[in-house]
Parts: C-alpha cells; sequence; structure tokens
C-alpha cells in the first residue's frame, strides 16, 4: 500500500514562492498519474495539477496557470509542485494523491486515491 508524504508548506509573504514535495513510500509511483489538490477552510477540495506518469503531460487549473508548476522525479518517487507569486487566497492544505480510477477526469478528486496527510500552505498580505 502506497503512502504519500508531503513537505515543504509554510508561511509565506505574497509574491514569494515556495516548493512543496510528495514522496511515495512502500511502492513506486512511475505508473500512475499524480495530482495535487487543495482545501481551504470550509472549502471544497480544488484541483490545482495533474502531471502523466512520465511526466511527458502536465496541465494546472485555470487559477494558478502561469504561477504553478507540477514536476515529477520517478528515480526518486517524488511530485513537486513548485508555487510562485504567491497570492493570500492559495492559502489551503495542499494534497498529492495517485490518479487510478480512468473514468474519471483528472480534474475530479474521484480519480485519486492513496491521498497524503496534506501540507499547510499560508500566505499573508
Amino acid at each position: 500500500q502506497v503512502q504519500l508524504v508531503e513537505s515543504g508548506g509554510g508561511l509565506v509573504q505574497a509574491g514569494n514562492s515556495l516548493t512543496l514535495s510528495c514522496v511515495a513510500r512502500e511502492s513506486s509511483i512511475s505508473s500512475y498519474g499524480m495530482g495535487w489538490f487543495r482545501q481551504d477552510v470550509g472549502k471544497e477540495r480544488e484541483f490545482v495539477a495533474h502531471i502523466s506518469a512520465r511526466g511527458g503531460t502536465s496541465t494546472v487549473a485555470n487559477s494558478v496557470r502561469g504561477r504553478f508548476a507540477i514536476s515529477r522525479d520517478n528515480s526518486k518517487n517524488t511530485v513537486y509542485l513548485q508555487l510562485s507569486n504567491l497570492k493570500p487566497e492559495d492559502t489551503a492544505v495542499y494534497y498529492c494523491a495517485i490518479r487510478r480510477n480512468f473514468r474519471a477526469n483528472y480534474d475530479n478528486r474521484g480519480a485519486y486515491d492513496s491521498w497524503g496527510q496534506g501540507t499547510q500552505v499560508t500566505v499573508s498580505s
């Protein structure tokens, strides 16, 4: 059973950058697409980014396009989310997950399983 562990969150001022990491333990993720979602208090968990198994294709949500980027290093069993030009509205807990349900779209949380515990990102104005 794969275990995903996110890290890299923190408290930053608006305009700054962070890089989040998602490390998979117990099993390889190199055969799977991976996604990042975020959830703020009182809100639904929303799609942020997806990357294909080999990293050849990636997509980010319209709300973060041009500021966030997803990447992966399968040799390290790790997926990254680079966050730049952060805004207060980016404040949320960020989660990574494995995409194994292909009957759902990549931006649908139902397409994913094995969610990590999340890492908190707080952006002050």
